[in-house]
């Protein structure tokens, strides 16, 4: 790696961790939305757990990790992706995940990687630079059948766990142990998301350092990458993407214990299995469908469509989105150094104007443990008014 490349790289290593951060909090309700809507954990404790577990999960493979690495992107005589590339590559994911995390939206923070990654390389090396079979049996087809699987399986799972427990607890709720189960199913999504989400951006440093001839092509992350992007995942989940969390666990059906255990068993299981064959999955998407499919489960509930097709419309759209963005990016950084500089401004400023513009419609822990203390209180109400009645 020459002289005049390592600023360039250090660059990148410092973007790819920015864009792990965004990862982290963008994608906390995968795990923890279900549980704090049910009441099983607080929002801060919930937070914390998650940040604990995607710290351990992002050790237990690098299957996900190589297929970026060495799969998306083709690297060879006569397709040169560069750092420059892979730099333009993560301003376009990092301003998609920014964005919906602005609305609310539990798009993928994945398939804005990918989008970005494959936006850049199409400006800056070519159409031949992309492995498209990895695109479609890797990332895009699994879009598509896991959030269907998750979803399937999760509104199974919810008919048997009403079919064979009773409300026999007096709770509002009902089915007390599925609350207490839920503390072991979310941590288990939390640990499936650390070894699925943190590897891509291992993913997107050692693509990098490959690409500036610091590291062989074929060999997986070294253990200080893994290290530095498990930290950083961590730190962003615990922060919280409370607007997320409010979207996935209130907005799209009411959550109870039953079904919030269904669909984190339901998310877990098929994300552990996708990162076992190193299928880039997207965990929004299968968070998502399983709680769409647990709101179907259950006898009485109903799925707020309208959220429904706003969510899906952000699944369809974040891959062209991130990848336009990323060729944007891509072209500016043709000017040479000065144009990273100008990509890099760009960047920043734009993340200072999302997070004003957050302000005024602020949500944090204090306002999701409110709402949700305040649904319960309306049902032990309700309960009481038909106990008068009757």
């Amino acid at each position: 790696m020459t002289g005049s490349v390592v600023p360039l790289v250090i660059t990148v290593i410092a973007l790819a961790l920015v864009f792990d951060f965004t990862n982290g909090f963008h994608d906390t309700a995968n795990a923890m939305a279900t549980p704090i809507a049910t009441g099983a954990m607080r929002p801060r404790v919930a937070v914390g757990v998650a940040a604990v577990l995607n710290l351990v999960g992002a050790f237990l493979s690098t299957e996900v990790a190589r297929q970026i690495s060495g799969g998306l992107l083709k690297e060879g005589d006569s397709v040169q992706v560069g750092p420059e590339l892979v730099f333009a590559g993560l301003v376009g994911a990092i301003v998609w995940n920014l964005a919906t995390w602005y609305f609310g939206l539990p798009s993928s923070s994945s398939h804005a990687l990918f989008g970005g990654l494959v936006g850049a390389a199409l400006v800056g090396a070519g159409l031949g630079a992309v492995d498209y079979g990895v695109l479609l049996g890797k990332i895009i087809i699994p879009a598509v059948l896991a959030p269907l699987t998750a979803g399937v399986v999760a509104y199974c799972a919810t008919r048997v766990a009403y079919a064979v427990t009773r409300r026999y607890d007096g709770r509002p709720d009902g089915r007390r142990v599925f609350r207490i189960g839920q503390v072991f199913s979310s941590s288990l999504v939390a640990l499936s998301h650390g070894t699925n989400d943190a590897q891509k951006t291992m993913g997107v440093i050692t693509l990098a350092l490959v690409a500036a001839g610091a590291q062989p092509a074929g060999q997986g992350p070294q253990f200080w990458v893994i290290l530095v992007c498990a930290l950083a995942i961590a730190l962003g989940t615990y922060t919280g993407g409370w607007r997320i969390i409010k979207t996935l666990g209130t907005g799209l059906t009411a959550v109870k214990p039953a079904q919030g255990f269904s669909a984190e068993v339901s998310t877990a299981a098929t994300i552990l299995a996708s990162s076992h064959v190193g299928f880039a999955l997207s965990t929004t998407h299968v968070a998502s469908g399983s709680v769409m499919g647990s709101g179907l489960g259950r006898r009485g509930a109903s799925v707020q469509w309208g959220t429904a097709r706003r969510i899906v419309f952000g699944w369809v759209l974040t891959l062209p989105a991130a990848a336009v963005v990323g060729a944007l990016a891509a072209l500016v950084t043709r000017i040479g150094m000065l144009g990273i500089v100008l990509d890099t401004a760009l960047a920043v400023g734009f993340m200072v104007v999302i997070f004003v513009l957050a302000q005024p419609d602020r949500v944090d822990a204090s306002s999701l443990e409110a709402e949700v203390n305040a649904a319960g209180t309306a049902v032990r109400q309700r309960s009481k008014k038909r106990r008068a009645a009757a």
